[in-house]
């Protein structure tokens, strides 16, 4: 569903030529609901009557100069009682815009921060395997121990220390 929505937008934002300017006002209000803890509680309340969510939610979206197709966008979001997924589909249009632009998204997980050198070796190693325009989102989780873990699309390469572990546990179990 929230594809739909973001192949939409995109669809009219570049039928009147204002693609560029789209791609940033959504890279904008990514931000913005990630960095808003209020505007996150009107998004997901279901408790809130939609035209007053729909009025607060326009609110914020002008006051920060967003344009008119951004704001048609989500008045559209808001009429179909969607704004709960409005998140998700700012994701789906960033998904779609790289893919368009042939970038690959790319998930790494690691137990400790990544430092510039493995950062460089990673974004080396993926152009040596053929993802030459890579995007690569980073997050840390301690249960990992060590290694990491990294999602391109549909493919997961697990070589952390935790996965280790289990399926040596596993092995050890199966043999007793």
């Amino acid at each position: 569903m929230v594809e739909r929505y973001a192949q939409a937008l995109y669809d009219h934002a570049a039928e009147v030529h204002a693609l560029d300017r789209t791609i940033e006002e959504m890279a904008a209000l990514g931000r913005l609901i990630g960095e808003s803890p209020q505007l996150r509680r009107v998004l997901d309340s279901p408790l809130l009557d939609v035209r007053e969510g729909s009025r607060a939610v326009l609110a914020v979206l002008d006051e920060q100069g967003f344009g008119k197709i951004v704001h048609d966008f989500v008045g559209v979001v808001a009429a179909n009682r969607r704004l709960g997924a409005l998140g998700h589909m700012v994701a789906a249009f960033a998904a779609l815009v790289a893919e368009k632009r042939g970038v690959v998204s790319a998930h790494v997980a690691t137990a400790h921060p990544l430092t510039d050198l493995q950062r460089t070796q990673l974004l080396a190693r993926l152009t040596e395997a053929g993802y030459g325009n890579v995007h690569v989102r980073e997050t840390v989780d301690p249960a990992l121990l060590g290694g990491m873990v990294l999602r391109i699309g549909a493919q997961l390469y697990d070589s952390s220390l935790k996965s280790r572990l289990q399926r040596l546990q596993h092995a050890m179990k199966g043999a007793a």
